[in-house]
């Protein structure tokens, strides 16, 4: 299977597996804050149908898309890159961070 098609996370030659489930973790986060992929692709600048496929790992994670996800979400790209956002306990529907949602 090639590594643009993998569902679990796989190194490419710009990130590592783990900062590729992280973005992937993110992507997931905003689309339930966001409602749907289509306002977050508008907002982020890609293709509705784009997204999904980032999210589910059938298309690579690209430099691009980390940056505008950075800076949409208002994070660090290394702090997105490590898998600090969305914070441990972050509920993804009212952004409360607590374990209790």
């Amino acid at each position: 299977m090639s590594p643009l098609l993998s569902v679990q996370p796989v190194a490419t030659r710009d990130f590592t597996a783990k900062e590729v489930a992280a973005v992937r973790g993110a992507l997931h986060f905003l689309r339930l804050r966001c409602g749907a992929w289509a306002p977050l692709a508008k907002a982020l600048g890609f293709q509705a149908e784009t997204l999904p496929k980032v999210a589910n790992g059938h298309r690579a994670v690209s430099a691009t898309l980390v940056i505008r996800i950075a800076k949409f979400a208002k994070v660090g790209v290394d702090d997105l890159l490590a898998g600090s956002f969305p914070a441990a306990g972050t509920c993804p529907h009212c952004g409360h961070v607590s374990s209790e949602c």
